[in-house]
């Protein structure tokens, strides 16, 4: 890896941790944030809600228009947004401008996100795409267990303000870092209308990561709340439990990246999907053995997310026009994934309890395997364009 692979790699990494810290660090915010405004609990929680839908739905528009008009300046954007939003967030002088804040970082989100998977696609060598792509996706993976442990910190010493306050300044010096970093993107050749055909195709690719998601967050979401009913673990255990599946979650991706470009996207994304199927029924077997259960969560982290890379490598090399508004819809998918994942979880723990998760998490990851081996048509229209 050349000098340059080396900086964009790092630019983007960071980029990714710093909109990771910004998802992940709400949470342990809330009871603060409640107390501040005056609000309960489920109020507050409407910060996530709002960001997740804002991302799921404008991210495809981002992604078409970068295809079309290049990806540099809708980063910039993006980042921009960012800084004015979570300034907002931290200032806002009512719960309402508070929940508008969060629509806005939604939005910018949309706009950095994908077209970072996308442009890392367009500028890494085609015998390394994969372990590009897994770099990459380790800063919003490593967001994911060390989010909420900054947020708490700053919030002990500086109040819970401060936390979006720094990240509005993180957000500014990379939104003129990577203004110079992307100046020299490589031009797209997309030349065809989307809506016209290939989004057909695009829907039925990411059909396998909304249910690879389902897999992954049914449980997930409830995890907590699991290990304390099931196996009475104490606050600290399920912290560790949870720092178990944070790092293989890591190596997974890294994992996955390197096996992608050694083996190739279609096979290793197929044959870890079948072994997350395993391990999730292994999970629910075993899921009340106690110390076991350190293992088999850092094992289903692994397994799982080096699928997701070696799925997001696949679909980078599948639409190499169309690059940007596939990573979009891949993130859109992901998150329609969750959500219908931590519905489906409430309803699974309502009719049977927890230990049921796992069994429903691998139907799921088994069906995400039978739709990974389809292969929708481009439609006739695309092919006369």
């Amino acid at each position: 890896m050349g000098e340059r692979g080396r900086v964009s790699l790092g630019v983007g990494w960071i980029t990714l941790f710093l909109i990771g810290i910004d998802l992940f660090v709400v949470s342990p915010l809330l009871p603060f944030i409640s107390d501040a405004y005056q609000v309960s609990s489920a109020m507050t929680g409407w910060m996530v809600t709002v960001f997740a839908i804002t991302y799921a739905i404008f991210a495809p528009f981002f992604g078409w228009l970068s295809d079309k008009n290049g990806r540099r300046s809708y980063i910039t954007f993006g980042l921009v947004l960012f800084v004015i939003s979570n300034i907002l967030t931290a200032f806002a002088p009512s719960f309402f401008w508070l929940i508008i804040s969060r629509i806005l970082v939604g939005l910018s989100v949309a706009a950095i996100a994908p077209l970072l998977y996308a442009i890392i696609g367009d500028i890494a060598p085609p015998n390394r795409t994969g372990t590009w792509l897994s770099i990459l996706a380790s800063g919003h993976l490593t967001a994911l267990w060390a989010g909420a442990p900054f947020g708490t910190l700053l919030e002990h010493f500086l109040g819970w303000r401060s936390v979006f306050v720094a990240l509005a300044i993180m957000g500014l010096i990379l939104a003129v870092v990577n203004f110079i970093t992307w100046r020299n993107e490589p031009k797209s050749n997309s030349t065809r209308n989307l809506l016209g055909g290939n989004l057909l195709r695009i829907f039925g690719s990411v059909s396998v990561t909304a249910s690879w998601a389902i897999a992954m967050y049914a449980l997930y979401v409830y995890l907590g709340a699991a290990l304390y009913s099931e196996i009475r673990f104490s606050s600290s255990e399920i912290a560790t439990a949870i720092i178990f599946y944070g790092i293989g979650a890591v190596i997974g991706s890294l994992t996955g990246g390197q096996l992608t470009d050694r083996f190739g996207e279609k096979k290793i994304s197929k044959v870890t999907l079948i072994f997350l199927t395993l391990v999730l029924v292994c999970l629910g077997i075993f899921f009340t053995s106690g110390i076991w259960i350190y293992f088999l969560l850092f094992l289903w982290a692994l397994v799982g997310y080096a699928g997701f890379t070696s799925y997001t490598a696949r679909l980078v090399v599948e639409y190499p026009n169309d690059r940007g508004s596939a990573m979009a819809w891949n993130m859109t998918a992901l998150y329609i994934g969750i959500t219908l994942g931590s519905m489906l979880g409430g309803f699974v723990i309502s009719k049977w309890g927890y230990t049921f998760l796992p069994y429903v998490c691998s139907i799921a990851a088994i069906l995400s395997f039978f739709l990974s081996t389809q292969k929708v048509k481009e439609t006739k229209m695309e092919s006369a364009v």
